[in-house]
């Protein structure tokens, strides 16, 4: 605790007891008009704080990363195109929402400032604001360098929380060692029914459109091969591939801007509008969900 001013002239003086009366008569003025000072000092921090709580917003903080270039929704992405039910009715009961997020190093957060920045734990915050009075939480469970096969093998893992919806990022590491692009179908198949079978929702990530993934001959056809899974399985996918090259190619956002040096893992700009864009297509599927779920067949 800092020293008022008469306390340190009271304590650092020797030769105070010398000085005149008026001086004295000073100095313990002071020390009174320091000893109000901290008395006072807590209750106007406290103010304060609250007022500059209460003017920041968490959407403020969400929007900090997107002064510079805004996050904004393509037309051209397609919304989700197939339910997640089991989401949907917890969100309309206010249930705790647990989501876990499964893939490599784009869902691990490579490339970001801090794990913050991270596509899940945006997601989560982004969720949180569109749902205010449901308890919602992501999990990250992503790993460097995993393939399809590696994420398969720790299913157990990723579906320990019980969670209510898995989302799974895959592709890019067997893009990345050209590896064997059929036999990711068979892996996704069955990964998907696993999941299904505990009662959880699944969504599908593709890869990302970064310079070191667009180098390979086979990207196409993995992006296509996801696209198919998922419609063969009915469940959702969110487009990343599509998204990341209409930032580009039609918004003329240069890949500084949403990758990092590396040529291969986004940066927080580009994390965080993933999330953000992903929130927004799981609001407006939860939204239909409900839609479809309230109509009532004709008597």
């Amino acid at each position: 605790m800092a020293a008022t001013p008469g306390f340190a002239f009271l304590m650092l003086s020797p030769t105070h007891d010398r000085k005149p009366a008026s001086m004295i008569a000073a100095a313990l003025g002071a020390l009174a008009l320091g000893i109000a000072a901290l008395v006072a000092c807590p209750a106007a921090l406290s103010a304060e704080q609250a007022t500059t709580g209460a003017s920041t917003s968490v959407a403020d903080d969400l929007n900090s990363v997107f002064k510079a270039q805004p996050c904004v929704q393509s037309k051209s992405l397609a919304q989700l195109d197939a339910p997640i039910t089991r989401i949907a009715k917890r969100l309309d009961a206010h249930e705790p929402v647990t989501i876990v997020a499964v893939g490599s190093s784009s869902t691990g957060g490579s490339g970001a400032s801090s794990p913050a920045f991270a596509y899940p734990s945006r997601l989560e915050r982004e969720l949180r604001v569109r749902f205010p009075d449901t308890p919602i939480t992501v999990i990250n469970r992503g790993v460097n360098g995993e393939d399809t096969a590696s994420m398969m093998a720790r299913m157990d893992t990723v579906l320990e929380p019980k969670p209510d919806l898995v989302i799974w990022q895959l592709g890019t590491n067997t893009l990345l060692r050209d590896g064997n692009v059929p036999e990711t179908a068979g892996m996704l198949r069955t990964g998907i029914a696993r999941i299904k079978k505990t009662g959880a929702d699944v969504l599908l990530i593709d890869p990302q459109f970064a310079p070191r993934v667009n180098a390979k001959p086979a990207v196409s056809d993995m992006v296509g091969l996801i696209a198919y899974v998922a419609k063969e399985t009915h469940v959702p996918l969110f487009r990343r591939y599509v998204a990341m090259r209409h930032w580009h190619d039609d918004q003329a956002i240069g890949f500084d801007r949403f990758i990092s040096a590396d040529g291969l893992h986004m940066n927080d700009w580009g994390y965080s509008c993933l999330a953000r864009l992903l929130a927004e297509n799981i609001t407006a599927t939860v939204a239909r969900s409900r839609a479809v779920a309230g109509v009532r067949p004709f008597d």
